[in-house]
């Protein structure tokens, strides 16, 4: 491979490991008509979806076992991590 076909990094790129958006405008991206990738948010709001429902079925079998609702299990855990 010769030197000339070699692609040089830009300048921002140099000495940085990271490659970062170019900023914008507080509150820019809900305004633009940027495409939004609905697949990437599709499956990130589905994870969300079910780990919040693992959390509330958690809660549930919580007061299930303790007879208390969800401040007093945390009450009940402050306790027992505090001594």
């Amino acid at each position: 491979m010769d030197e000339g076909s070699r692609q040089q990094p830009s300048p921002d790129a140099v000495g940085s490991p990271f490659l970062y958006e170019p900023l914008e405008r507080f509150g820019e991206g809900l305004t633009t008509s940027r495409p939004w990738n609905r697949s990437a948010l599709a499956g990130v709001e589905r994870l969300n979806g079910r780990v919040a429902m693992i959390g509330f079925l958690a809660a549930l079998i919580g007061e299930a076992f303790t007879g208390r609702g969800i401040v007093g299990q945390l009450a009940l855990m402050l306790r027992w991590l505090l001594g």
